[in-house]
């Protein structure tokens, strides 16, 4: 995209840029079908005046904002020469990432494309990838680090990111075997008033750790992996007095744990192994008087050598985007009437 004064009499500050779309990529994979693409851009740049004709794409606007747009079809270029398509979600996390570049709210080392087409596995026709820079800084600190503590809200991919680097870790052979725990129940892991036999008390808490390994893994091959002890899915309990080795352990669900739970956890630790620990610490649900374990760690390890906190927002959200604005939502409440959660800090701190 080249950008030039407007050809007509521009406003003060306004230039023109304009971009021609390769032979090789269909306009339909550029600007969306029905437009969808164009559609983000637009909505975006509401001040840009943006025209498509064949397979040319210009825009004329002011400076920074057309700038920013010539970056933009210049990243989806990249994103589409390696064969991923581009949704209206790339393109507008794409946009948000050039903003807060553009603005210093980040330090602009990695690209959109460059966040867009890092593959950590594929699956039956599927690929799992970071969709935005904090998550691909997630993914990036679990390849670098032996602890890494994935923090943020529902819905940003803390654990089935980790799960994916879980699998590749598996099937490339840096480890032996994977163990996904969580605490059993959010009341302190005490099963007794559940009905039914042990399994079947656990069952439901570790629910989501085994649908996102029917996601990632063929399914027919999980209870194979089970019995063989290459996958272990089990309660945070069942981790006391152990040493793991060769192992690539993922702790779901950390801020329902106990500072001594989250010290023996911690403590598990063997050779040739790697800890991803993932929660919310806006979440925290603990009988009266525990305090969070995944709060209290963060002043304990924080700044320590091969330990690293990844910390996720709701701009990190992958779920539908009205999960995004809930959290925000939550978030403008407490700020605005002192409260935790949409709880009184007073009566929140009884449970921590």
């Amino acid at each position: 995209m080249t950008q030039t004064p407007t050809a007509h009499t521009p406003a003060q500050g306004q230039a023109r840029a304009q971009f021609t779309v390769p032979a090789q990529h269909p306009m339909v994979t550029v600007l969306g079908s029905g437009d969808s693409l164009l559609r983000v851009i637009e909505k975006a740049f509401p001040a840009v005046d943006i025209h498509v004709r064949g397979n040319e794409v210009s825009a004329v606007g002011g400076a920074a904002e057309v700038a920013l747009i010539q970056r933009l079809f210049d990243e989806m270029m990249l994103v589409l020469r390696t064969g991923q398509p581009m949704t209206e979600d790339a393109v507008e996390r794409s946009i948000a990432m050039l903003r807060a570049s553009e603005n210093g709210e980040s330090d602009g080392q990695e690209t959109p494309a460059e966040v867009l087409t890092q593959n950590i596995l594929s699956s039956r026709g599927r690929t799992i990838r970071p969709k935005t820079l904090n998550q691909k800084r997630y993914v990036d600190a679990i390849d670098k680090h032996t602890v890494v503590f994935g923090i943020g809200p529902a819905g940003t991919g803390k654990t089935y990111l980790a799960m994916a680097k879980a699998v590749q870790a598996l099937q490339s052979k840096q480890v032996n075997r994977i163990i996904l725990t969580r605490p059993a129940v959010e009341a302190g892991e005490r099963l007794g008033f559940l009905p039914g036999t042990l399994y079947e008390k656990i069952d439901p808490y570790l629910r989501p750790l085994y649908d996102a390994l029917h996601d990632m893994l063929d399914p027919d091959s999980i209870p194979r992996l089970m019995a063989a002890g290459t996958i272990e899915v089990a309660p945070l309990a069942y981790m006391r007095g152990r040493t793991l080795n060769d192992a690539f352990i993922i702790l779901d669900e950390a801020q329902n744990t106990s500072p001594e739970q989250m010290k023996m956890f911690l403590t598990r630790l063997g050779f040739d192994s790697k800890i991803v620990i993932t929660g919310d610490v806006t979440q925290v649900d603990l009988p009266t008087g525990t305090k969070s374990g995944l709060r209290q760690v963060q002043e304990i390890l924080e700044g320590l050598d091969d330990v690293h906190f990844s910390r996720l927002s709701s701009q990190d959200v992958v779920r539908h985007k009205l999960v995004g604005r809930i959290v925000d939502a939550y978030e403008k409440y407490d700020s605005q009437n002192g409260t935790e959660n949409g709880t009184h800090k007073g009566a929140r701190n009884k449970r921590k």
